[in-house]
């Protein structure tokens, strides 16, 4: 698909995500509104400026894959799906539906444009790792982009697949962490601190980039660093604020999994068209 690179209008299309995200969890009356808001930015930027992938030709061998780990997340990948063209912007009102493509979890079994069904977290990474290992087996040159929670790294099974894709070398993924510091019981930092997390990261042998994940120049930077690098492992931070753009929901936990009411609904999507 034809890519976007002008700032203000990835900024348009990300606020039409927000929009979306809202929308889609207010008319369902559930989901998961914070960590989708808190990487509306970057991921923007990667599925309309970085990422290999048409929607005219969804199955294509030589696209890059996108592996959702934090699926109950993917309200923001939906939005992003259907604002690239891949269906019709109105079936994301069928989220969370009965019979729906689009369930509370990514689960390829109902929506085949998914890369895989997620929402067990922590083992997007190692779904990454097997995807990547048989693109190298295929001398297919496209890329792994998965993106992790940061309370996901509470789980083992993610260090064990860190280390295996440092083994074996696996440089065509591009690992995304949305660091918002929030999970579903509360702070990040209160149930397993991560103060050290580039350093333990860059001791396992990883290149590590670690940026402000709503500022579009630097994330276009820091994309356009990760895929120049040939010869190590890539990992992006992103510190991000869950609930980015809504002011009520911003840092705040009771956010990762609650619908708003129609006085918040209507509040928020007030602040998202004031912008």
């Amino acid at each position: 698909m034809n890519k976007i690179s002008d700032a203000a209008e990835l900024r348009a299309i990300a606020s039409d995500v927000r929009k979306d995200i809202i929308s889609m969890i207010y008319n369902a009356g559930s989901g998961h509104p914070g960590g989708s808001l808190s990487a509306a930015d970057f991921l923007t930027v990667l599925f309309f400026n970085f990422m290999n992938h048409n929607p005219k030709n969804p199955s294509n061998e030589k696209r890059d894959r996108f592996i959702l780990s934090k699926g109950h997340a993917c309200p923001v990948y939906y939005s992003l799906l259907a604002r690239s063209g891949y269906f019709d912007v109105s079936e994301l009102m069928t989220f969370r539906k009965l019979n729906s493509r689009l369930q509370g979890h990514p689960d390829k079994s109902k929506f085949d444009l998914m890369e895989t069904t997620s929402g067990s977290l922590g083992q997007g990474l190692s779904i990454s790792a097997g995807i990547a290992f048989g693109l190298r087996l295929d001398k297919n040159k496209a890329k792994v982009f998965c993106l992790l929670g940061d309370g996901e790294l509470d789980e083992g099974q993610v260090w064990e697949s860190l280390e295996t894709i440092i083994k074996y070398k696996l440089n065509n993924i591009i690992i995304m962490i949305d660091n918002n510091k929030i999970q579903l019981d509360g702070y990040v930092n209160d149930i397993k601190e991560l103060k050290n997390l580039d350093h333990e990261l860059t001791d396992i042998g990883y290149k590590v980039i670690r940026i402000d994940g709503h500022d579009y120049e630097k994330i276009v930077t820091a994309f356009d660093d990760a895929l120049r690098i040939s010869n190590e492992n890539v990992i992006i931070i992103f510190d991000t604020i869950k609930g980015k753009g809504i002011s009520f929901m911003e840092n705040k936990p009771e956010w990762h999994g609650k619908a708003p009411n129609k006085e918040e609904y209507e509040k928020a999507m007030k602040e998202l068209e004031d912008g």
